[in-house]
């Protein structure tokens, strides 16, 4: 695990990625990381993220209480308003160390349309990322958007916000924000899609090999006349839901 130096200077280049890349605008989004068992470091609330310094990150118990840091914080200073939504995750995820919340414009954009994000039309997306489900609108900042996100955080790694933002996990933050540009490129890929004619899904047979190797399973050559959806665990509905710590395969 980084030190809590490391770990300060990595969320304040992620911010400065979110920024630059205009994944957030003003004081948008948030970005927090694992200290430890108990402790969170997460971004403070109403200052803009591509200004950000370090010595201003907040340190957090896992019930969301400031705590002792040799980095001084102003004592006016609060933890984000979505505190509560991350803490969520790392309560259900004990193998996510980083979680990223951000307003990626074009991913958003879908949401607002009322239209799912494809997850069966890039490869890249379907080995890394999977289904990219989108949760049921909730009050920003309030104890319904942890309630709106746990179901599906279980299972997900990039989940959209409806007509609110995005949230990646990973392993850090950089792991969080990479995964942040991954769901917005797919998003600009399908609207681009959209305006030229149509989004056209990938074979049934190649998204069941490409999901196989996302969950690092072998992949089986199907038999001849059985169902595309044969071995493929895409869906899941019959089969027992697996926690992503504990699928094989690279994450």
């Amino acid at each position: 695990m980084k030190t809590e130096r490391e770990a300060r200077a990595e969320v304040i280049d992620v911010c400065q990625r979110m920024h630059s890349k205009g994944y957030v605008a003003a004081t948008d989004g948030n970005v927090s990381v694992r200290l430890g068992e108990d402790r969170i470091l997460t971004t403070p609330s109403g200052l803009p993220k591509g200004s950000l310094r370090a010595e201003q990150l907040i340190v957090v118990d896992m019930g969301g209480t400031p705590v002792y840091s040799r980095f001084s914080v102003p004592e006016d200073q609060r933890p984000s308003t979505e505190l509560r939504m991350h803490l969520c995750v790392y309560r259900e995820r004990p193998d996510v160390s980083a979680v990223v919340h951000a307003h990626p414009p074009i991913s958003v954009a879908f949401t607002v349309a009322g239209l799912p994000l494809p997850g069966d039309f890039l490869p890249e997306v379907i080995v890394t990322l999977g289904q990219i489900p989108t949760a049921p609108y909730a009050t920003p900042g309030t104890e319904a958007v942890p309630a709106s996100i746990r179901n599906l955080i279980r299972t997900c790694d990039a989940l959209l916000l409806a007509h609110h933002g995005s949230l990646t996990v990973g392993k850090d933050a950089l792991e969080a924000y990479l995964k942040l540009e991954k769901v917005e490129h797919a998003a600009t890929v399908a609207l681009a899609s959209h305006l030229l004619g149509t989004v056209r899904p990938l074979p049934p047979e190649e998204v069941s090999r490409l999901s196989l190797r996302r969950l690092g399973l072998p992949v089986v050559p199907r038999a001849e006349g059985a169902s595309p959806c044969a071995g493929c665990l895409e869906c899941q509905d019959s089969l027992p839901v697996k926690k992503p710590w504990q699928m094989a395969g690279d994450r």
